[in-house]
Parts: structure tokens; sequence; C-alpha cells
């Protein structure tokens, strides 16, 4: 028995070995016995780490340090210094009387035998089939009912024929033609009358467009928000995809919190956090007076569960607010604000119409 035998039967039946005859007995092994020893392990015990799980197989001894620039430059002289290839002939004729002479002929594909089935399925209209154009098939799977292949208009037009005409689907299908959407003219308030106009309170002042006006300056979006403050004739304010951040903002809400008139607020595609959304709900609810606030598609995409919770709890305490655009994550919110929502809205038109209590 040789002694790498005799170590791994003691390894392997739990032997207690002295650690001092263990190193007496390896100083005794030879370096072949050695290797046998060290490559003895499981490569699929994926407990182990790689290096112990490979024998390194190299012997030759290294070179110098590892350089990669070097490497990647022999790499490269040894693919330029290599042959390619050659694993394309050039094509040589031969003589008609050659008898190594391939005759060229066109490929074609290979031919199917149809069984019986097949071929008792085929019939006249197979050959008119492959004749017909495409505005042809096209009236065809009309007439036969397969009006997944038309569009709504190609279909209705097919209706109208037939009640006019009595033939139905009489002229060939087309297309709808695109039809050019103009776009929308631009915002023309006037930023600078409007703005005078909520400072001196001006009567005719109803209702505030300053929707999509890209170029108005931080100081005269707060300077409208400031006016708010006395302004007691003002009822709609539109503010959406105005460059708005959270320094107006918060001048709204205080602006918000003084005002006992304005009704509907909308400030969508701005960059307004959840925090001075929440600011601008308690502004909001402390006069109710605003019944429609919208304020969706901001920088921050999602309000968060804890801004969410506070937006609940500031809805459920107004009584007045009857539209509230904001898109919500959990469905939580949704169902609890769109119920308490509602329940404004009925309690509202339970009022108009005199009915007290809860019906």
């Amino acid at each position: 028995m040789s002694d790498v035998e005799f170590l791994q039967r003691s390894t392997s039946k739990d032997v207690d070995v002295d650690l001092e005859n263990l190193d007496d007995l390896l100083a005794q092994l030879t370096a072949e016995e050695l290797d046998e020893l060290n490559g003895d392990f499981d490569p699929d015990n994926s407990f182990l780490p790689p290096s112990e799980r490979m024998k390194s197989q190299t012997d030759k001894s290294p070179s110098g340090p590892f350089s990669r620039k070097k490497l990647l430059d022999f790499l490269e002289k040894k693919a330029k210094d290599e042959k390619d290839w050659e694993n394309i002939k050039q094509y040589v004729k031969k003589a008609p009387g050659d008898s190594n002479d391939v005759s060229e002929k066109p490929w074609k594909p290979k031919e199917v035998k149809k069984t019986k089935e097949e071929e008792e399925i085929d019939t006249e209209w197979d050959d008119i089939l492959q004749q017909a154009t495409e505005d042809e098939l096209v009236d065809l799977a009309a007439v036969l009912g397969f009006h997944g292949m038309l569009n709504q208009t190609q279909f209705y037009a097919s209706e109208r024929d037939e009640k006019l005409e009595g033939g139905g689907f009489a002229g060939m299908a087309k297309s709808e033609q695109l039809r050019v959407i103009p776009f929308e003219p631009p915002n023309m308030t006037d930023v600078e009358e409007s703005l005078q106009k909520i400072k001196d309170n001006d009567s005719s002042l109803k209702h505030l467009n300053l929707n999509n006006i890209k170029n108005i300056s931080f100081e005269r979006l707060e300077a409208i928000c400031e006016g708010l403050k006395t302004n007691t004739n003002l009822e709609i304010l539109e503010m959406a995809s105005v460059a708005m951040t959270d320094r107006v903002a918060k001048k709204l809400a205080e602006g918000l919190s003084e005002n006992k008139t304005l009704k509907k607020l909308n400030i969508e595609s701005n960059f307004v956090t959840g925090e001075l959304i929440v600011e601008i709900l308690k502004a909001i609810n402390v006069h109710k007076t605003c019944t429609e606030f919208r304020a969706a598609n901001q920088k921050q995409e999602v309000l968060g569960n804890k801004i969410e919770t506070k937006i609940i709890k500031l809805v459920e305490e107004n009584e007045k607010l009857m539209t509230l655009g904001l898109a919500f994550e959990f469905p939580e919110t949704r169902v609890k604000v769109t119920a308490k929502l509602q329940d404004n809205y009925d309690q509202t038109r339970r009022n108009r119409v005199g009915i007290k209590g809860d019906v």
C-alpha cells in the first residue's frame, strides 16, 4: 500500500491522526504523490472556489509580470501574420467531354407530393383565387363574413352600399385617409396685464389661463400667487406646464390659505414634489372653497406611501372637494379618495335639491 492510499483511507474513515505524524508522512511523499494527493477533489462541489476545483496544468514558469498591452500586441501580430483559410475555390469550367464536368443547373425546391385528402380538397376555385387581385380578395373576405380583415371605415362603407344599392360590398375596399389635425394655437394671454388685474382685484378677471407659457419668470409666477391673498374675484386659475417648481408652489400654498373665492386650480405637468402638493391641499382645506384641484404629471412620477397617506387624510377632512387630478400608486389610496369625492358630490347634489340627511 502506498502512502497516498494510506492517507486517503485514513481520512475517509475519520481516523484521528496526530498532526506531527501527518507532517512527517507528508515530508516523505514525492512531488508526483503530492500532485496526486492534491488532485483528489470533487470538481462539482459548488462550495469550493474555482481556484481549488480546477487543477493548474501549466508547467511552464512565468516569463515575467503580466502586461495587458504586450498580450494585445502579441495577439494582434499573430492574427495579422496567420494566413486565412482557403475555403473558397475558384470555379474552373471544364470541357464538355471531360469526365469531371459538372453541369450547371438552377436550383429547384423539392416537390412535395400531396396526399389523397389534399388532392380531393383542390378544386377549380384554387385557380381562381390564385389569379385574383388583392382588392378582390378583400371584397371576398367581406362577403364571407371575415370582418377582421376590414377596418371600421371599410366595414361601414360596405353596409351603406348594401342599403343604398342592394348589393353590398360593391366597391373595392380602400384604406381610410389620414386626417391632419392642426396644432393648437399658442396661448396669447398677456401675463403682465393679468398680473396687474390680480393686484388691482379687477372684477372682470374671473378665469386666468397661463397654460403652456414657458417664458414666465419665477418672479412673475410668485407675484401671481401673492396676489391671491387679496384677490376676491378670480375663480379659475390654470397654470399647467409653466415650469413651476417648489419655490413657486410654496408661494401658491401661502396665497391659497388666505384666498376665499378660487374654485378651480390646475398645476399639471410641472416640477412640484409630493411634499408641496400636500401643502397646497392643506391650504385648500383652510377655507374649503376650491372644489377642483389637478396636479398630475409632475417630475416625481410616484408620490410614495407616506405622501399618499397624508393626501387621504386631507381629502377626508374636506367636504367640498369634488375633483382631484392625481395619479396614485397604491390601490388603497385610489379607493378611499374616490369614495370620499363621490360622497362629497352626492352631498352637494342633495343640498342642491333640498334633501336633508343621508339617503
